[in-house]
């Protein structure tokens, strides 16, 4: 084929508003790992999203791809494992292990899906130059005659109707990470954020502080730790946020001081760094549970917020008893009922 990995993939720039207009095209933001998929007969190459190969880790995916009636194609996608009808982002991360018989043994126990959504090659004919329009007509032309019996590779949906994209967030629930929005006359801008926006779902969540950490080399607060009650009546800690202003840190460390009292957390408690945390350190100190804060998030998943969360407002009219497990967990997650 004339196009050969590493191909850097198109991406999409954040923005605050899904924009509208008949030049644009919809498509759910899913919540897994970017994957090119080339194929030049029996030759299946996977690619990440930062050009390194995926194949080892996903041996269902080569599998299936193996079994498409054509032999020569790039595929763009999305890798995702769906359990129990939600997309699980935490095993997809069991997946990236040295050894390869646990990837087997999680293959089999949690297949993974790989979501189609555009097609960049075919039979050596590269597709990055024709406009979006037509790279999608020719994927649902490709979908037709190779996914319709395909197992766990799906086509994702696409629309031109702003409406049609805004329902998907109600069929889904809180599961859909967000939208992409692609100008319909645009080639493949590989590497480029140029030709796509994306604009993700916020998701807010009430917090108890259960304790704090200082800035390195400084005694003014670095962080919050935020905390939840789960159902055994613990305080878990979940997560945490940072990034105050310089004027805001000496008055919210006279706050917090004042609120010095162990445990702080009665039921998880901060270990040091998690995988998701960019902390350096394991110290903290523990708050009596008092302060209530609002925060955006991405993610919550394995009982913790993915990433850092963000600042919205102190809900002093909130009881900390309130902030449970329930604004984070126990939904139905429905984003794989879009395929």
């Amino acid at each position: 084929m004339q196009l050969k990995p590493p191909l850097p993939p198109m991406e999409a720039r954040l923005v605050e508003q899904v924009p509208t207009g008949a030049e644009w095209q919809y498509e759910p933001k899913w919540d897994g790992f970017r994957c090119l998929a080339f194929r030049d007969g029996d030759n299946i190459y996977l690619q990440s999203k930062a050009g390194q190969p995926l194949a080892r880790y996903f041996p269902d995916i080569v599998a299936n791809v193996a079994k498409l009636p054509q032999q020569q194609f790039i595929l763009d996608g999305e890798l995702v494992i769906p359990i129990g009808g939600a997309l699980s982002f935490d095993e997809l991360q069991l997946r990236l292990h040295p050894a390869a018989s646990r990837v087997q043994k999680l293959a089999a126990a949690h297949p993974a899906v790989y979501i189609v959504f555009d097609l960049l090659a075919e039979n050596g004919n590269s597709y990055l130059k024709l406009n979006l329009r037509e790279r999608r007509r020719r994927l649902e032309k490709f979908a037709r005659s190779n996914l319709r019996s395909a197992k766990n590779i799906r086509l994702s949906p696409a629309t031109t109707d702003y409406r049609v994209a805004s329902d998907w967030f109600r069929k889904t629930g809180r599961d859909l990470d967000g939208i992409i929005a692609k100008r319909l006359d645009a080639p493949y801008a590989s590497g480029e954020r140029t030709a796509a926006v994306k604009v993700k779902q916020i998701r807010t969540a009430d917090c108890v502080v259960g304790g704090f950490r200082y800035a390195t080399g400084k005694r003014v607060i670095g962080s919050l730790l935020l905390g939840l009650y789960g159902d055994d009546g613990l305080l878990h800690h979940v997560g945490f946020i940072s990034g105050f202003k310089a004027s805001d840190r000496r008055e919210l460390t006279k706050k917090f001081e004042a609120l010095k009292k162990p445990p702080g957390f009665t039921g998880n408690a901060p270990g040091g760094p998690s995988r998701w945390s960019t902390e350096r350190t394991g110290e903290w100190e523990p708050v009596a549970p008092k302060i209530v804060v609002e925060v955006a998030y991405n993610h919550f998943t394995g009982g913790r917020f993915r990433h850092g969360t963000r600042f919205l407002r102190w809900r002093s009219d909130k009881d900390p008893r309130q902030c449970t497990m329930d604004q984070v967990e126990h939904r139905e997650g429905k984003a794989i009922a879009l395929l």
